[in-house]
């Protein structure tokens, strides 16, 4: 898909102020890490994650995704434009309603803004900027809201209690809730809205998506009452994902008539050292076009990607009159590819 008349108005981000090291979490699995005979410092030195942050416990979704989203709002001047907000993160207040009814109360949007609910794991943020983009660059909307808010700690903690509370874990069950315990916390916001509301915004160019739907028993959470548990193939995950994101790059560069060299920056959905390097690779592109921010802040979710180009531009990384390539994948396995000219 092509777009012509689609700015990204404002990206915004929250981070809760809680650190915490990999080797705090592996203190927590001390018992089970003894009975195994396993040595501290094996989380960072598989996944590269030294630290993630966590919010309070209790903090729901909907109140760090509006914090997000009135900061993002704030940004662009845009709030009376807005007519669809998304929230698409993992994590959400209930089943029902749609944590966006709670968001779109508590940032004073009006009854003639929609909103909904939008998920697909980790990718559930790049989707609804594409459900917002095409709604903006058909003349449907002047402005769409996306937000998402992922509270981690449940999930971690759950995860230890499970492991712990296991007699006979081994191994391999540590082994498919690893990827659990790279889980962090973080919020984002993105304003898209029609070009000349935002001239001096980045403006969204190409879009493509594919899916490779043979691999979603890679990767399972269920709610387990308590909280969620979540069970993981790492690497058979990490491998498709990899291929899945380079047949999207390689269907990306054919349509959009971009080439590799042509591509100055890269953001891409950051669950682990190992894995943003394979996928860089197999999409042929340079790690030193990616901004990295996993090694301490860990895999949020839906928000990693919104929050690492963020960061970036505050970086100075990413800046006027660049080609940017958004690359998002998540379990089920799906990828998106967003381009942009900044």
């Amino acid at each position: 898909m092509r777009f012509h008349k689609v700015a990204l108005a404002a990206v915004e981000y929250v981070l809760p102020q809680e650190r915490v090291r990999s080797e705090e979490l592996e203190r927590r699995l001390a018992p089970l890490y003894e009975r195994l005979r396993l040595r501290e410092g094996r989380l960072e030195l598989m996944t590269g994650i030294a630290e993630r942050r966590f919010f309070p416990p209790g903090t729901r979704s909907s109140s760090v995704a509006a914090q997000a989203g009135r900061c993002a709002l704030e940004r662009c001047g845009l709030q009376s434009r807005v007519e669809l907000l998304v929230h698409a993160s993992v994590c959400r207040d209930f089943l029902e309603p749609a944590t966006a009814s709670v968001v779109h109360h508590a940032l004073g949007l009006g009854p003639r803004c929609a909103a909904f609910d939008l998920s697909n794991a980790c990718l559930g943020f790049a989707n609804a900027l594409l459900v917002v983009a095409q709604q903006v660059e058909s003349g449907a909307l002047d402005a769409g809201l996306v937000v998402a808010g992922e509270c981690g700690r449940t999930l971690v903690d759950q995860t230890i209690a499970t492991l712990l509370g296991d007699p006979a874990a081994d191994k391999q069950t540590l082994k498919r809730a690893f990827a659990s315990l790279t889980i962090a916390s973080g919020a984002a916001a993105a304003v898209l809205a029609r070009a000349e509301l935002a001239p001096h915004s980045p403006r969204l160019t190409h879009a493509v998506a594919r899916a490779a739907t043979q691999h979603h028993v890679l990767c399972h959470g269920d709610h387990a009452g308590r909280g969620m548990l979540m069970e993981t193939d790492s690497e058979a995950l990490m491998e498709a994902g990899a291929d899945l994101a380079r047949a999207t790059f390689d269907q990306f560069l054919e349509e959009s008539g971009w080439t590799r060299a042509s591509i100055q920056r890269v953001v891409t959905h950051q669950v682990g050292v190992a894995h943003r390097k394979l996928v860089l690779a197999r999409m042929g592109l340079d790690l030193a076009l990616d901004f990295p921010t996993v090694e301490t802040l860990g895999n949020i979710g839906s928000v990693s990607l919104p929050l690492s180009f963020a960061r970036a531009r505050e970086a100075g990384f990413i800046t006027a009159n660049q080609r940017v390539v958004l690359c998002g994948i998540g379990s089920g396995l799906h990828c998106l590819i967003l381009g942009m000219e900044t």
